[in-house]
């Protein structure tokens, strides 16, 4: 499966900012491209989510 259900379901932050980072990510993704764009069936939210949930990019809440 793309998405890690378990760690989506097992997730104790902020879902609010883990679904900004996720789009922020996918942006990147979607502009530059990533390796394991091919290995997902170019899913590009999917494989965003996954990166941030498995903490495999790291992000940071900016206050405004």
């Amino acid at each position: 499966m793309i998405i890690p259900l378990d760690e989506l379901i097992d997730f104790k932050g902020n879902r609010y900012e883990l679904t900004c980072a996720a789009i922020k990510r996918a942006i990147q993704i979607n502009l530059t491209g990533d390796e394991e764009l091919r290995k997902n069936k170019s899913k590009v939210v999917p494989t965003a989510l996954k990166q941030v949930l498995l903490q495999k990019v790291k992000y940071k809440v900016e206050q405004e």
